[in-house]
């Protein structure tokens, strides 16, 4: 989007036309030109029903004539409805406060609600500051709509992500349980586990990442609302953040509360600093994962292919039949992302200086960027890889009996000098681990047999 400002000939600015934005946002256009930014609508929809829930408070104390705060009321209904969208054009890059993003929402409410009121759009008989922001600072009301915005996404979107992914490498592990493998550390052979076992460890890390994100979240739902500039409540009455934050709770259904101390929130985002901790921790993950399936799948011939990805599109421009992991590198190209945010988010959180942090903006953007990233890679990765994703029971079988490896069920019985001695001969003679044993002396081949079963390796005594 592009706008222009304009002035008459006393320099005084205009508005866009058909626009319902005030003076403030036409502003902030002209002097923050900066990246193709746009704060999200899911902070401007969050601010929208932070002031329809201040505004219901003072109609219901009287504080502001009920006709009026019906109209606002009902133009930040739209806001949140997604109907006025187009009013909503400032820059990320903007001051670090989101004052001008605060005043872009009061501007758009209030013209709107005059609009309702059958009035002149920027007669200022619904005001923007004294109607639409009453008993709220952009230093109250931004960082409350960064929490109720990212909350509310992360709830709707990126935990149901997570659950679904979860549940989709339970299924694998069920699909997988008989089959035994070769496991790999340093990626060299080493001792067998099943495709089900290795698959445990993926859904593990997933769900330790479900619950620290959770854990998370729960700080989020503290909010400042009714701390106005610096925490004291100026210009606010008894228990106004209270019944702010019930009715958003209400409107909701989430547990918002008002915060105990608004001086440490308006001050300081940590909990949102660590939220983007474990939003990276669950990238780490991811990228773990991804990797992992990207090995087991690699050749189709000439790498490990243990695994079989789903060929959703053709892998090369010049090689027919190829068929490329692009399921695993989009996923890990967007974690590499999120773990960038967080640098970020954390670069954010500690440059606030007294009582105020401002770099709100970029802690925000930042934040429910990540989330929204996760949610949509955790998605496409179930669906278009994880979800139709095959054994290759014929390469794990080669594997597995082709492994040198195997010879460590032998330590108990044969010591690890002996057994080295069979593992050593074997390679160099490019002949099996039981035909070194009988050449070795150490073993018939009915007593081999017995002892090594790489059925009996992988069941081990976990407790």
């Amino acid at each position: 989007m592009s706008y222009r400002i304009e002035t008459d000939s006393l320099g005084k600015v205009k508005i866009s036309k058909n626009k319902l934005w005030g003076a403030q946002t036409q502003r902030s256009l002209e002097n923050f030109k900066i990246g193709q930014d746009i704060m999200p609508l899911e902070l401007i929809k969050a601010l929208a029903l932070i002031k329809e829930c201040c505004v219901e408070i003072h109609a219901k104390k009287n504080n502001l004539d009920k006709t009026k705060a019906l109209k606002i009321k009902k133009a930040c209904q739209e806001v949140q409805k997604g109907f006025l969208d187009d009013h909503f054009p400032l820059s990320v890059w903007q001051t670090g406060s989101g004052t001008q993003t605060n005043m872009n929402v009061n501007e758009v409410i209030a013209n709107r609600a005059i609009q309702l009121s059958k009035g002149k759009i920027g007669d200022k008989s619904i005001h923007p500051n004294d109607d639409v922001n009453k008993s709220q600072s952009s230093n109250d009301t931004v960082p409350s709509a960064m929490r109720v915005a990212i909350y509310t996404f992360a709830q709707k979107k990126l935990l149901p992500a997570i659950s679904l992914f979860e549940k989709s490498l339970k299924l694998k592990i069920k699909e997988f349980d008989s089959i035994i493998k070769t496991g790999r550390t340093h990626l060299m052979d080493a001792v067998p586990l099943s495709l089900s076992q290795e698959f445990s460890a993926f859904h593990q890390q997933i769900a330790l990442n479900k619950k620290r994100i959770e854990n998370n979240l729960d700080d989020l739902l503290f909010l400042p609302i009714g701390g106005t500039a610096v925490g004291t409540g100026l210009n606010t009455f008894l228990q106004f953040s209270e019944r702010v934050c019930d009715l958003i709770k209400q409107k909701t259904g989430y547990n918002f509360k008002s915060a105990k101390n608004k001086f440490s929130e308006i001050s300081n985002h940590d909990c949102l600093v660590e939220l983007s901790g474990s939003l990276k921790t669950l990238a780490v993950s991811l990228t773990k994962i991804a990797n992992d399936i990207r090995l087991l799948s690699s050749g189709p011939r000439c790498g490990l292919g243990e695994l079989i990805l789903p060929a959703n599109e053709p892998g090369s421009s010049i090689m027919p039949g190829k068929v490329n992991p692009t399921q695993c590198e989009a996923l890990t190209m967007l974690c590499l992302q999120v773990i960038g945010q967080d640098l970020n988010v954390s670069l954010g959180g500690s440059s606030g200086q007294l009582q105020l942090n401002a770099y709100k903006p970029l802690i925000f953007f930042n934040c429910l960027r990540s989330v929204r990233l996760l949610t949509d890679g955790l998605n496409s990765f179930r669906e278009k890889a994880l979800k139709d994703l095959k054994a290759n029971k014929k390469k794990i079988k080669e594997h597995l009996e082709n492994s040198l490896m195997l010879i460590t069920a032998l330590n108990p019985h044969l010591g690890y000098d002996k057994v080295s001695q069979i593992a050593k001969l074997a390679y160099k003679k490019d002949i099996t681990l039981k035909e070194a044993t009988q050449k070795l002396g150490f073993l018939t081949v009915k007593e081999f047999d017995k002892l090594v079963q790489a059925k009996n390796m992988i069941k081990a005594n976990l407790r």
